[in-house]
Order: C-alpha cells, then structure tokens, then sequence
C-alpha cells in the first residue's frame, strides 16, 4: 500500500562516537526505495538517548518537520528515537504527529499502522527499551563493584597523558587564578 509522492526523512542514531550506523543506513534507504518514496535527508547523530535535550539533530528534524519537509520519518528502532520510557515515547511521537508526519520503525513493523493497538504496543516498547537500558547499567556498575573488590585499580593508568592538550573550562576555572581564568577562558 504505497503512496507514491511522500517523502521520507531517516533518523539515526548511535548511544556513542565510538559506534557506527553503517549497519542501519543501507536497510533504511532500501525500505524508501522499495516504497517508491523519496528520501528528503538522513539525521545522523552519536549521542545517548538517555540524554534528552542533548540530541540536536533530532531538534534539527523537528526544526524542518515545521516546514512540511516530510511526511514519514524512518528509524531502525523505536529505542533510537528515545530509551526514557513510555511518557517520552507518546511526547515524541505526538511531536510528529502534530507536524503531520508518521514514526516507522524498520524492526517494529507495526508502527505502519494505527490505531489503539498500535498504541498499546508503543508503550510495551519503550517500557521494554527503558528496561533493558537500566539492565545494562546495573551489570555495568555491578561489574565495577567486582572489579573494585579485586582489588583493580579503574580508570586511566597512572602516568598517561591525553594525546590533545585539554583546554581548562567548567568547573575547573573556577578553581584556577584569575590570570589562568583570562588565559584559558577564551
């Protein structure tokens, strides 16, 4: 059931600078292409879905959507758009909505469709995504805590130093003399 003349913005996203959505890209551009849709962009960023506000190529996405720039907008996942669970999932997907444009998600079939299912089964995905992420940071801190016990040292190893000069901002300025403050404020 295509619709031909709608156009399609991707959104991807990766939790870190260290991943890549090279795995995401080709099976996203191939479902547009086998619809017959158009792809308008691709909004590609590497940040955590944990850190709301701090994803600015999904601002940017809602920044065109005012402009009618698409109609559908294309993730590999539900968990890309968001991990803060079932109240942030309804907040984003409204946000769409509101601009006339509809989520699909490649692994989640069902967000082709609408309707009170398709609602139910959006909660059920983002309490899902929301848990798993907590999992994961409990197995994290757990393995730290054990690591700890061991008696293993974390963090960098003593004496190793940043291959780029770290400029001195935050918190640390506020620590530093006034002449360091002017130095390395600007």
């Amino acid at each position: 059931m295509t619709e031909p003349g709608l156009k399609v913005v991707v959104y991807l996203r990766v939790s870190s600078s260290e991943q890549t959505a090279d795995n995401q890209l080709p099976a996203l551009e191939k479902w547009v292409a086998d619809k017959g849709y158009e792809l308008v962009e691709v909004y590609q960023e590497s940040e955590s879905a944990w850190r709301s506000g701090h994803q600015r190529e999904l601002s940017r996405l809602f920044d065109d959507l005012k402009r009618r720039k698409a109609n559908i907008c294309l993730v590999w996942a539900l968990d890309r758009l968001t991990r803060e669970g079932i109240a942030k999932i309804f907040e984003l997907i409204d946000r769409f909505k509101t601009y006339g444009v509809q989520v699909i998600s490649l692994q989640e079939l069902w967000t082709e469709q609408s309707g009170p299912m398709a609602e139910l089964l959006y909660a059920v995905t983002a309490w899902v995504a929301e848990f798993e992420s907590r999992r994961r940071s409990e197995r994290t801190l757990a393995g730290l805590a054990r690591a700890l016990q061991e008696g293993k040292k974390l963090g960098r190893p003593k004496g190793s130093k940043d291959k780029v000069k770290r400029g001195r901002r935050g918190y640390l300025l506020r620590y530093a003399s006034p002449a360091l403050r002017e130095k390395y404020s600007k």
